[in-house]
Order: structure tokens, then sequence, then C-alpha cells
């Protein structure tokens, strides 16, 4: 097993983060409590195939319990305002009209390297949506790991911006907003399941089904027609494993949900914070020991 999409051998089953992570930044240590493996691509990987898009094109016909299920699961999510990090943040004020979030990213991110082009930085997806909306009040809400300032990819976005919500929670944003504008963010997989229109300028996994306006290339063998409900249970139930912190056990979505929901706090311990930085030292250029 490997972690992203770093040259393997045959066979290798890649992992990441899960789409319900935890309540913290993974830059910050905090661990997760759901991952995915893929043994074909990753996710955010539009260059090659990957388990989730199988996943949505196994799923494109649900059961009426499979329905039921992810019904169940969508309406949790939202009551709870879930989202992947679940920060709690401000409820600023917003200016009246059309609303558009332009939602930015961390910039050497491996989904914007591999599935963006054209628009591959915050500044010009800011501005690309400026010039596409312009009659709408834009709002810019930079990746919380950049404005912690652990990632790259911070920029002056007052020239193009109506407002900054650099510290309101997603989850409440996204239900005050009339449209979401991103290269391959998250949110807009959460945008949808709330019901928001999205535009795309990369190719994020859940454009190219026919659910979003996709002004960036998407791959061919992703078939339009596919329903919100199947690419929710693909991509929240189908593909992530889970993990219980209480009873150290896998659990399913809706027992991560529910933990999140209660506020349970997960926190990095030293041994993983000391790991963590070994493993910088390691992966560093220089070596440590010099």
């Amino acid at each position: 097993m490997i972690w992203g999409s770093a040259p393997a051998p045959t066979g290798t089953v890649r992992i990441e983060d899960g789409f319900i992570r935890s309540r913290g930044l993974g830059a910050e240590l905090i661990p997760p409590m759901s991952l995915v493996l893929d043994d074909l691509g990753l996710y955010y990987d539009p260059t090659r195939h990957s388990r989730l898009e199988q996943l949505i094109l196994a799923h494109k016909h649900l059961t009426p319990a499979q329905e039921h299920r992810v019904e169940r699961l969508r309406e949790a999510l939202i009551d709870h305002g879930i989202s992947k990090y679940n920060l709690e943040g401000t409820q600023s004020p917003l200016p009246e009209g059309h609303k558009v979030l332009v939602v930015g990213q961390v910039e050497d991110d491996a989904s914007i390297q591999l599935g963006a082009q054209g628009i591959k930085t915050n500044l010009d997806l800011l501005k690309q949506a400026r010039l596409e909306f312009p009659d709408s009040q834009i709002l810019y809400k930079p990746h919380p790991d950049v404005e912690a300032g652990l990632r790259s990819g911070a920029i002056q976005a007052d020239d193009y911006a109506d407002m900054c919500v650099p510290h309101d929670a997603m989850d409440q944003l996204l239900g005050r907003i009339d449209h979401l504008v991103t290269m391959t963010s998250l949110s807009g997989f959460e945008a949808l399941l709330r019901g928001v229109p999205v535009t795309t300028y990369g190719a994020p996994f859940y454009a190219g089904w026919g659910l979003t306006h996709d002004m960036g290339p998407v791959p061919a063998r992703r078939e339009r027609g596919v329903l919100l409900q199947s690419l929710l249970y693909a991509t929240l139930i189908a593909y992530p494993r889970y993990f219980d912190p209480i009873s150290n056990l896998p659990c399913s979505a809706e027992t991560v949900v529910m933990r999140l929901a209660d506020g349970m706090p997960i926190k990095s311990g030293p041994f993983i914070r000391s790991l963590a930085k070994l493993q910088g030292l390691l992966a560093s250029p220089t070596p440590f020991w010099r």
C-alpha cells in the first residue's frame, strides 16, 4: 500500500483520506476517521480509471433499500452540518443578491496537478468567476490549510472578490449561497449534496456525470445521466472505509456521522506528531543528519 499518487509497482493499493474525515485538519496531524483504498488509481486522478468511477457506474441503479439509506445519510450530513474537516467558524453577514462562492485550494495539491487544465491557481479561478458572473456577489473562501499557513495558495483576493469569508464554516456557507465555483475541491461535492449548483474548471471525481457545469475537460469514460443518489452512495458508502475511535473497530458512515454530530474531539497524540516529524525529515531532500 502507498499513500497518494506516486509511481508504484503493479498491484499497489493506493490510500487517501476519505470524504468524511475528522474534526480538524490533516495538516495539523488530526487522525482520519475514514480512508479510501483504491487498487486502480485514485479518485482525484482523472488521467486513469479509479475504483470510485467503477462504483459510481455499478450503483447507477440503486435498490429501494440503498436509496433509503443514502437519503437518510444525506439528511444527517445536512442536519448536523457535517463536512470533511468539520471546522468551527463564524457566520458573517453576507451581501444581498445572487451569491457565488469561489473555493480556494492548495495550489500544489495533487488534485490540481492531475485534474486541472488551464486554470490551476486560486487567483486565476477568482478572475474567471468574476468574468463568468459579472453581476453576482463573489465570495472567496481560502482553503483552511492555506489560511492556517500550512500549505501554498495564498492570494490577495480583494480586487476580484466582493467579500472574503476565511473563517466561515463551509457547511453554513453552503446553505447561504446560490452557486459554487471550484477547480477540483471536495467542496463542490458537498455543495451538490446540499442542492447547490456547481461549476468546475477541473475534472474532480463528481464532474462529468451530468450533475455539474463542467468548464474543463472531463474523461469521456464517465457517463452522463448518473443520479445524485448514485454518486453519493458510491462516494460515501461503497468506496471509503470508516474507523470508530470509540470502539477502535471498523464502522459504517452513519456511525462516524453520529460521532461527529455528538461533538467528539479527535486529537493527535505525541506519538503521531513525532512520527510525522520523522517522516518529514526522512522525506527532505537535505539529509537531516547534516
